[in-house]
């Protein structure tokens, strides 16, 4: 993959990444090597050098920090979540069960439901990426 030196006119836009769902939950482990990539149904507007929050749906809690790495790319051939693109980790959480709640950093999980992916405003994120990092040690 090459890297395109970032664009320093553009501001980062920040993320809130929905991952597991209710007939798929994480596993309350988080290996940081296999979060590579992130999927959607439709084509999300992220771009390199996006940092992101990655949230558990069925636990409503946030566990990690990345950075989008790469340009979201569509698969025709998959009828759901056609859409990827990679991301690289920051900071995780290994445990689930330490995780802090979504609401800690002023998100609410009625407002999550049916999205694999909403934006956050800086404060939101920056409260978020604190939380995790307090968590992550």
């Amino acid at each position: 993959m090459v890297r395109v030196a970032p664009d320093p006119s553009r501001r980062l836009t920040y993320w809130l990444l929905v991952r597991g769902r209710g007939e798929r939950p994480l596993d309350a482990l988080v290996l940081p090597d296999e979060i590579r990539a992130h999927s959607s149904s439709k084509r999300p507007s992220v771009q390199p050098d996006d940092l992101a929050i990655l949230y558990a749906a069925v636990w409503q809690a946030i566990f990690g920090v990345v950075e989008v790495v790469g340009e979201p790319e569509n698969d025709p051939r998959r009828e759901r979540w056609s859409w990827r693109f990679p991301i690289r980790p920051l900071a995780v959480v290994h445990d689930l069960h330490d995780a802090p709640p979504v609401e800690a950093a002023g998100v609410f999980p009625q407002s999550l439901w049916r999205h694999s992916h909403i934006r956050l405003t800086q404060d939101q994120f920056e409260r978020a990426r604190e939380l995790i990092e307090a968590h992550s040690a």
